[in-house]
């Protein structure tokens, strides 16, 4: 955590939302490559007045999610590298040559597609993406324990939810 700029208050370095981005990517490879067959339904309890049981696949969740919130918070210039490099798999020679780049602004706007999808990913709510574990049923959050006096709970940012398009009644 580091001093903000204009306000004072604590904000997470750029180092860790792109450290969140990184490992929200690295499942989200490992999920692709997967095989199609191996994905399962669970069932999970929901959360709310009635307790009720839904069923779902995490793994096609999690591809989904990771896509769609980039979609929606990512420019069209910036999405179209996040595609290219992060979907399509390019390295950073083709992406260039295809975008019309030099490498240093490239790499200046990776940098930046990464801070940016690493911190949405950690702060969006109901569900965010990061931690792994809480979005795949694992652990939920709670307090830090006491007896681990150094753990710095990340802040999350009030920001404006990200809500899914609704269909127009005609």
């Amino acid at each position: 955590m580091r001093k903000g700029n204009y306000s004072g208050a604590p904000s997470p370095c750029t180092c860790v939302l792109r450290g969140v981005f990184r490992a929200c990517y690295q499942k989200f490879r490992y999920l692709v490559t997967q095989e199609k067959h191996i994905s399962q339904a669970r069932v999970e309890h929901t959360n709310g007045k009635e307790q009720r049981l839904a069923w779902g696949r995490k793994e096609e969740e999690f591809v989904a999610d990771f896509a769609i919130v980039a979609k929606r918070v990512l420019s069209p210039g910036e999405h179209k590298i996040f595609r290219f490099h992060y979907l399509l798999g390019a390295d950073w020679k083709l992406c260039c040559r295809q975008l019309k780049m030099e490498r240093g602004d490239f790499f200046h706007e990776v940098y930046k597609i990464q801070e940016k999808l690493g911190r949405v990913m950690r702060e969006l709510q109901p569900y965010a993406l990061f931690p792994l574990d809480e979005y795949f049923g694992g652990a939920v959050r709670g307090a830090a324990p006491t007896r681990t006096p150094t753990v710095i709970e990340m802040p999350v940012l009030k920001r404006r939810r990200l809500d899914p398009p609704l269909r127009k009644v005609a």
